[in-house]
């Protein structure tokens, strides 16, 4: 048995992230990986899809800018595309990580690893057979997610795309179904129609496209998506999906609708977390299920507070950057040091990566109103603002705030439009902050930006939607 001070189970952001702090804390650390250190983000998640998104974006930008659109001619070049997502996938080889982790002093230990009891867990080893890891201080499980499959007929049988599949693709499908509208269904729709897919189909059960976020953001993507000739289904459900044959078309029949037959079919209806085979019986935790945590990222129902979950394996908040948030305020508690996880409920950023882009921050006004807050609601035109036609033709999009009036404080925040992401983050520090309106009426904005809105919202703070 090898024992260290702290054994962490996934190696993607947030494991990589805890190990770091706990190393520099001179906690001995033990690593587990099962395939990749980077996990899914870096290699079939976040960073392959957006250098994915990013060649249509740069296009679609400089189309709107006279003088810079009469020089965009011919096509994209997908190869050069696909080139590009190679790099920065670094090929899907992780070799590149492994000197960070030897400064560190943490031991890879790669094999599946598994839970075996109090502070032990049993890795299967590549090309070996099991060893056992005893943690003297904690276990920290950072197992990321995994697709979910919904329940259609014939679907599991119809070898349709999931995110690796779609991301690491070595050629464009002349015909594509997307079934989720969701951030990822709605990011490749319309990354595979720029990038030179003929027909885009999406499909989505909801009402509405982003139907946890405000519902002007899915409508606008919408009304973009069918701009560019992507063909949109919302209220409809996949009933049974067909594929006669290993890589001939395959059809989505819905209800109501009719059927959709393309030659790929990509599912992108969320993600569960990874914790199936995770050996959580063996401590009274149910597999299959998120690991309940504490605010300090401390399992709920194991004795001892040696058991520690962060990022989607824990359910509170699954995007990477909450990961690496939880995974320093996990490392900070295992290290003996005052921490709470103060953002999972309440102060979670998101960005869709569509065109245009939808970046929130907190709750949307259905929310706030569903807490009993008795939001106030406050919306401007993002396009009214100098720094939007500076841009160039076109750009449009909304902001909204959402104040709980009891406390004169944001505590939502969404904007829709070209390049957002990069207004989000003055929300989100005044969501944590509780910053009050009165005082961040004095935060000035630059001129000519985007940022300005923040004057038109703030100008007109009693006003209420």
């Amino acid at each position: 048995m090898d024992e260290y001070d702290v054994i962490v189970v996934g190696a993607g952001p947030a494991g990589e992230h805890a190990a770091g702090r706990l190393a520099e804390g001179e906690l001995t650390v033990a690593l587990v990986e099962r395939e990749l250190v980077g996990g899914e983000c870096s290699y079939w998640g976040c960073i392959p899809s957006k250098t994915l998104v990013r060649p249509g974006d740069a296009i679609a930008a400089a189309r709107r800018v006279p003088g810079a659109a009469q020089a965009v001619t011919g096509v994209i070049d997908v190869g050069a595309a696909f080139a590009r997502r190679d790099y920065m996938t670094s090929s899907w080889d992780d070799s590149g990580q492994l000197p960070w982790l030897e400064q560190h002093g943490i031991d890879l230990v790669r094999g599946t690893g598994r839970l075996d009891g109090d502070r032990s867990v049993v890795v299967a080893t590549r090309g070996g057979g099991p060893r056992r890891l005893w943690a003297r201080r904690a276990v920290l499980l950072a197992t990321g997610s995994v697709p979910a499959l919904p329940p259609v007929e014939g679907l599991a049988e119809a070898m349709a795309w999931d995110n690796r599949d779609i991301t690491a693709a070595k050629a464009l499908p002349g015909s594509l179904v997307v079934l989720g509208g969701g951030a990822a269904g709605l990011e490749m729709a319309q990354a595979f129609r720029r990038l030179g897919t003929a027909e885009v189909t999406l499909l989505e059960g909801a009402p509405g496209l982003l139907p946890r976020e405000e519902p002007f953001a899915g409508e606008q993507v919408r009304a973009a998506l069918e701009a560019e000739r992507v063909r949109v289904f919302v209220g409809s459900r996949a009933r049974r999906v067909t594929r006669p044959s290993p890589g001939g078309p395959v059809t989505v029949e819905l209800d109501g609708v009719g059927a959709v037959t393309a030659d790929e079919l990509f599912v992108a209806a969320g993600r569960r977390p990874g914790t199936m085979d995770l050996g959580l019986g063996t401590v009274g935790l149910e597999p299959g299920r998120p690991v309940p945590v504490d605010e300090r990222e401390c399992a709920i129902g194991v004795e001892g507070r040696w058991l520690y979950a962060v990022g989607d394996c824990n359910g509170k908040a699954p995007l990477t950057h909450m990961g690496k948030y939880q995974a320093r305020v996990a490392a900070d508690a295992i290290l003996g040091l005052e921490s709470r996880d103060l953002a999972s409920d309440g102060a979670v950023p998101r960005v869709t990566f569509t065109d245009p882009q939808v970046a929130a921050v907190g709750l949307t006004g259905a929310q706030a109103h569903e807490r009993g807050l008795g939001p106030r609601v406050l919306t401007t035109a993002l396009g009214d603002v100098p720094g939007a036609y500076t841009l160039g033709e076109g750009v449009e999009g909304t902001a909204r705030l959402v104040v709980d009036p009891a406390r004169d404080v944001l505590v939502g925040a969404t904007f829709t439009g070209p390049g957002v992401q990069e207004l989000l983050h003055a929300a989100t520090v005044a969501i944590v902050g509780e910053v009050p309106l009165a005082r961040l009426r004095h935060a000035v904005p630059s001129f000519p930006t985007l940022s300005e809105v923040w004057l038109h919202l703030l100008e007109d703070r009693e006003a209420a939607s």
